[in-house]
């Protein structure tokens, strides 16, 4: 995406309402979150909806138009790294031409096009962001997929409007992370499949190095939570105990992050280059400075919208949390898992 691209996206996604005070509003999320808060009752899927909302144009700009982390090696770029993992992805759910997917939390759907043009299949995307589907649809019909992918605004928390067993398939990547009860995300996803069906699913973890009791462990938690609106973070044990709890047996469930052989941490871009620079720029500590200092003056000349300054600080305040969470062991995006609904 090139910048004067970004600004069109950023001026239509951000038309209506005040960028800095939203951002301000987001970042103090976790304490309307907190039990002894008294900001009335509070509601975990607009923080997540304020936080694709905000972020999803930069982070789009600095990423991919797939939104999620992958397993890297050295002789790939992070782009080849995640086709390679959604390739991965597809194999393991067993898709044959002509299945129906459900995607959970379909981002703008990079993921659910590759899906629909190499397996075959139909999907339909769930997302809360109406900023998101938007530009999913638009991109969708640019690339010929509009007849094999429909869209459904809706929390995954409440899918009401999709009928029981409606699925062959499912998966969710970094999307269930964010709910505010995974027992309960994961039972409105086991009741959309059909019997028999296989869920793929990419989860935000803690992993066994955490130690609730080490004040730095839970200082980077926090900041992890507060900078990608995690309602909590799991453990390994804690997803899969969820997902068989609503009645999914788990077939299999690792961190993909441990490989043997040559591999490059799943952080690396956030803390130096990997692969091509592009518009890589904004991963990198140093570019997220000079990006800072950029967008004031692109507020200025109106070439940003007012407030966009404010949401590159809190990516780039995100970036550290995730940078420290894998640096010190206690983190991964990366817990995969299949899981199949019983016959």
């Amino acid at each position: 995406m090139q910048l004067r691209q970004l600004s069109t996206e950023l001026k239509d996604a951000y038309r209506g309402f005040d960028v800095a005070r939203r951002v301000r509003h987001y970042d103090g999320w976790l304490d309307r979150a907190a039990p002894e808060s008294d900001a009335g009752e509070y509601d975990h899927a607009e923080t997540a909806r304020d936080y694709y909302d905000l972020c999803s144009g930069f982070m789009v700009w600095g990423w991919s138009e797939s939104l999620h982390f992958a397993p890297l090696t050295p002789r790939e770029s992070l782009e080849e790294s995640q086709v390679r993992h959604q390739r991965l992805m597809i194999s393991k759910l067993e898709m044959e031409p002509g299945m129906t997917v459900i995607d959970v939390g379909c981002g703008i759907g990079g993921p659910m096009r590759r899906v629909a043009r190499e397996a075959g299949v139909s999907v339909v995307g769930i997302n809360i962001s109406d900023v998101q589907l938007a530009w999913a649809k638009r991109l969708t019909a640019e690339a010929g997929l509009s007849h094999a992918i429909e869209y459904e605004q809706c929390s995954f928390m409440d899918m009401s409007a999709i009928g029981d067993g409606a699925f062959d398939r499912g998966y969710a990547i970094e999307s269930t992370c964010h709910a505010p009860d995974k027992e309960g995300a994961f039972a409105e996803i086991f009741r959309v499949l059909k019997p028999g069906a296989l869920l793929w699913g990419q989860e935000m973890c803690l992993t066994d190095a955490f130690d609730a009791d080490d004040d730095e462990h839970q200082a980077i938690k926090r900041e992890l939570m507060r900078g990608i609106a995690l309602n909590d973070i799991a453990t390994f044990r804690e997803v899969n105990q969820a997902l068989e709890a609503v009645g999914f047996e788990v077939i299999e469930g690792m961190d993909r992050e441990v490989v043997e052989g040559p591999s490059t941490p799943w952080y690396r871009p956030m803390e130096r280059r990997h692969g091509r620079l592009g518009n890589a720029l904004l991963r990198l500590p140093w570019g997220r400075r000079v990006f800072i200092g950029g967008t004031r003056l692109a507020e200025a000349a109106r070439v940003l919208p007012r407030g966009s300054t404010e949401v590159v600080r809190l990516l780039d305040r995100t970036a550290e949390a995730y940078v420290a969470g894998g640096k010190s062991g206690i983190f991964t995006p990366l817990y995969c898992f299949l899981a199949r609904k019983p016959l």
